[in-house]
């Protein structure tokens, strides 16, 4: 298959958020959100996704993230999803076939989010899809990005209407005059595509 037949290649960058897990007597709102990118020939293109739940956990919101993410695509593509979040990954990377075979049962007990993950390996099907876990809060500028969209969207308890065109490089700017932060970024460099 030549490079022309092959889906288009995507980057997703994505987070959760969970306030108040501190807390066992109320509610604790929780956001997921990503950052998509693209690569145009000569630019890159970026949106934005976010979504919020009332009462959640990180790792409900972990799987949010992947789940929204790769159902905004509209058609196949080869994706780079990228978080910080082990449970996601390794989840989806390892402890998922076994889950499978064993008819989404494990041996320790019941799956937790079970219905969550059932979503994410259909959602998985159609994309040709390489998980990478990176460290949460270790000074990459796409999670903290996402880390950022994450957490305003459990304050704000609002989701986006779809793809939503990105605030990435503007919140890069004001993280380079406000706090010198990600100068050796490179925003508009071609990716490296999935091999």
């Amino acid at each position: 298959m030549s490079e022309a037949q092959r889906p288009p290649f995507v980057m997703i960058h994505a987070d959760e958020s969970c306030l108040g897990n501190q807390f066992q007597d109320r509610a604790n709102p929780g956001g997921a959100a990503g950052l998509v990118e693209f690569w145009d020939g000569s630019r890159w293109v970026r949106r934005d996704y976010w979504i919020s739940e009332t009462d959640t956990t990180n790792n409900r919101m972990a799987l949010r993230s992947a789940i929204e993410g790769l159902s905004r695509l509209k058609k196949p593509c080869r994706v780079r999803f990228v978080s910080d979040s082990q449970y996601l990954v390794k989840g989806i990377t390892e402890w998922i076939h076994g889950w499978r075979r064993r008819g989404w049962k494990r041996k320790a007990g019941p799956i937790e989010n079970l219905e969550l993950w059932k979503e994410l390996d259909r959602s998985t099907q159609r994309h040709e899809v390489e998980w990478k876990w990176v460290r949460g809060h270790a000074g990459h500028a796409r999670n903290e990005y996402a880390n950022d969209l994450a957490v305003r969207a459990a304050r704000e308890q609002d989701s986006s209407e779809g793809l939503e065109p990105s605030g990435f490089e503007e919140w890069l700017r004001e993280e380079r005059e406000g706090a010198g932060r990600y100068l050796d970024f490179m925003e508009f460099q071609a990716p490296e595509a999935m091999t």
